[in-house]
């Protein structure tokens, strides 16, 4: 398919794109119980912490091109 082939999408297509952008997002489901025992025993890696607390940082003081307002 060539770059300058275009669709118009149909009103109903168009409708139930608006109906998802407006729907939050959320899970599709609750945790099992054993999902949530399984989940609170998990110990996490100090490293991957340390690091996600350093990108996090870096995101908030984040200049220049790609930049939002």
């Amino acid at each position: 398919m060539a770059t300058s082939d275009h669709t118009r999408p149909s009103d109903k297509t168009r409708a139930t794109e608006d109906e998802d952008a407006r729907t939050p997002a959320r899970a599709d489901r609750e945790p099992t119980a054993d999902e949530e025992k399984t989940a609170d025993g998990l110990e996490l890696d100090p490293k991957v912490a340390e690091h996600y607390e350093e990108m996090a940082e870096r995101g908030a003081k984040q200049e220049g091109e790609g930049r939002l307002p």
